[in-house]
């Protein structure tokens, strides 16, 4: 089925078909489409960005509209709103960014309120980016800008995807698992990885997956024994809050037939599952212990402990992926120290019924 087909499936309503076919106004049938009117307002903000005047950029914006950038202009995560700080924004970014033929992916489409919006295509010197745009009364009220790969450093997919054989004699060739061996006893042991990632959640677990497919060498440090063990330790009842479609990872989507609110210990055994067949580096029954950057060098010195042992690690750079619950937040109250009940972190209650150690 072709997306035009399906599109117009979608709009058609049961019963509204009488027999005959519904006359449109000469001014409808004239009227541009949202796409159209995209195009228009895309072909000004091309040109003033070609011209490099960021006032006429700013102008493309209504009063109080926003640009949020995710490092494809800043190099950093900003929102500016008004035409004034768009303008300062663009002043200090575009010589060097230079962000160019922003084009429609796909079709616009409109809102009932008349705003247009649509996913967009640009590129960059350093790369290229993907973007969202709403238009309101022919002007910009919320543009987002985000660099999705770097130029160079595009990720191997599709028909540029490994080939996966070699055909020929080559003595010492070594296979896909022994490979994959070599690396695990290497990494973070006689090779320092470039990058070291500190907790292996969701957000950790989804950079090591992106930055494997970079062919960038990374390494994720996580204190629990097992990818997944974050979920797995929750109170027996948890589902996650969000619907499935919210929570999916790079790359492998979830299930279709997944529950709309996933249970905690399903989506820990995926995490696993995930970074087995991602092919993540990742080290559990793993604490780092303290982290400090050398200026000289451009290094961090990562002191941590792997299954008791000491370990010491020198990356370039050093993420910190532990979220906003990797730390328990124990408050005090005053009479504590008397209370005979239980008392105990939400991180550690299993559920209904869970009376803790006392009883």
């Amino acid at each position: 089925m072709s997306n035009a087909w399906a599109r117009g499936a979608r709009s058609f309503r049961p019963g509204a078909y009488t027999g005959t076919v519904p006359q449109r106004s000469p001014d409808a049938m004239l009227a541009p489409t949202p796409t159209a009117r995209l195009l228009a307002w895309l072909d000004a903000l091309n040109a003033a960005l070609a011209a490099g005047d960021a006032q006429a950029v700013a102008g493309k914006f209504q009063p109080d509209g926003f640009w949020r950038d995710f490092v494809a202009l800043t190099w950093n995560l900003t929102t500016q709103q008004g035409r004034g700080p768009i303008a300062a924004m663009l002043q200090a970014t575009l010589p060097q960014a230079g962000p160019k033929n922003f084009r429609v992916e796909g079709e616009a489409s409109e809102t009932a309120d008349g705003t247009i919006e649509a996913f967009l295509r640009f590129e960059t010197p350093a790369g290229l980016g993907w973007g969202h745009v709403r238009l309101r009364d022919g002007l910009a009220h919320t543009l987002l800008t985000t660099l999705d790969a770097l130029a160079g450093h595009e990720e191997a997919r599709g028909p540029t995807r490994p080939r996966g054989v070699e055909h020929g004699v080559h003595r010492g060739r070594k296979t896909w698992a022994e490979l994959r061996a070599e690396q695990e006893a290497t990494l973070g042991i006689t090779e320092e990885p470039y990058v070291v990632i500190v907790g292996g959640g969701q957000g950790g677990i989804a950079l090591g997956a992106r930055l494997r497919r970079l062919g960038v060498k990374a390494l994720i440090l996580e204190k629990l024994p097992r990818p997944g063990d974050t979920w797995r330790r929750r109170y027996r009842s948890l589902v996650l809050h969000d619907p499935v479609w919210y929570d999916h990872m790079p790359y492998l989507p979830f299930p279709e037939h997944w529950p709309v609110f996933t249970p905690k210990d399903q989506i820990g055994d995926w995490l696993e599952a995930y970074v087995r067949l991602m092919e993540i580096p990742f080290w559990g029954d793993t604490e780092v212990l303290s982290a400090r950057h050398d200026e000289a060098t451009g290094e961090w010195t990562v002191k941590a402990t792997r299954n008791g042992a000491p370990m010491t690690l020198r990356p370039k750079h050093l993420v910190l992926a532990t979220g906003m619950s990797g730390m328990p937040n124990r408050p005090v109250f005053p009479g504590q120290e008397v209370f005979q009940g239980t008392q105990r972190h939400s991180s550690e209650h299993e559920g209904p019924g869970d009376r803790g150690p006392e009883g």
